[in-house]
């Protein structure tokens, strides 16, 4: 009888690519792990690793067993969703990540939603950006990821995962109070041409979908500074230094040196929930995501 413990730290390996790096996704030593791997080359009678310069490699019999263990793994998980599902009860642990203006704008007020109404559930947050989190999801690092994508770019949903739509999140454009626009009541993309901006980090779904939206309005992008978080971002804008696309969700307070001023064609982002489609009748899947749309500033709103 193969151990599914063993099963799943072969797994890790296969998928992180070293022992140390599946000791930290399964949170535990890496002397752990390869006494698990020791017990199931003894189970099974077959080499699994061997040495490949200062790392490992898997043998062909490990790549045979990797592919069942994802298969076997993979049912473990539907067995139990199903049973959550048919005790109806939101219990466990939840592990969720969210991109960080919803980590600030939705999770507080979801979180304590959940605690009063499911103190069952544990839920564990952390902050990453949707092109990373993701994968984690599809992986079975994470149990759901609250991503984001643009209404004129669409992000595309990986195979094997579920979304459900939190809501829509409106963007306007901050401005230097002494910008020569600060003052209108609309303000089209167009007349910001040539104008420098601050965007979020390289690599990261912000800047990317900044660069494309400039570009479609016929400006090539004069970034000149980045900033992960909205609030550095709006300090840079305050210092007239460039402008910023801000979306309404999680809004920090606006310095007074910076003019929020609405798009005359609206840029909205849409926010989504996503979770494995194994776990899809997990209650606690269920319950998050009503927390999450119930936890919706009305600032940020239109809802989805």
């Amino acid at each position: 009888m193969l151990d599914l413990e063993r099963l799943r730290a072969l797994h890790s390996v296969a998928t992180y690519g070293s022992v140390s790096a599946a000791a930290d996704v399964l949170h535990v030593t890496t002397s752990a792990v390869s006494q698990q791997l020791a017990k199931l080359e003894r189970e099974t009678g077959q080499k699994l690793l061997e040495r490949n310069g200062r790392g490992v490699r898997l043998t062909d019999a490990a790549e045979l067993l990797v592919g069942h263990a994802e298969r076997i793994l993979s049912l473990v998980e539907q067995a139990q969703a199903d049973l959550e599902a048919h005790r109806g009860s939101v219990v466990g642990q939840l592990t969720l990540a969210a991109f960080p203006t919803a980590v600030r704008g939705l999770m507080p007020q979801a979180l304590r939603l959940l605690r009063a109404e499911h103190p069952d559930l544990r839920v564990l947050v952390r902050e990453e950006d949707p092109l990373h989190s993701m994968p984690l999801v599809l992986r079975g690092d994470l149990d759901m990821a609250v991503v984001q994508d643009w209404s004129n770019e669409p992000l595309p949903l990986p195979e094997g995962l579920h979304k459900g739509a939190i809501c829509e999140d409106v963007a306007d454009v901050a401005l230097p109070a002494e910008h020569p626009l600060a003052g209108r009541g609309s303000v089209d993309l167009k007349e910001l041409a040539g104008d420098p901006w601050i965007s979020s980090v390289p690599d990261s779904i912000c800047c990317d979908w900044l660069l494309r939206t400039l570009r479609a309005v016929d400006s090539e992008p004069r970034i000149e500074h980045m900033a992960y978080e909205f609030a550095t971002q709006l300090a840079l804008v305050a210092g007239g230094l460039g402008n910023a696309i801000l979306p309404r969700l999680g809004r920090c307070d606006v310095p007074p040196d910076v003019a929020v001023v609405p798009l005359a064609e609206p840029l909205t982002r849409r926010v989504y929930a996503v979770w494995r489609e194994e776990a899809a009748r997990r209650p606690a899947i269920r319950a998050a995501v009503t927390a999450l749309r119930a936890g919706v500033p009305e600032s940020a709103q239109r809802a989805a």
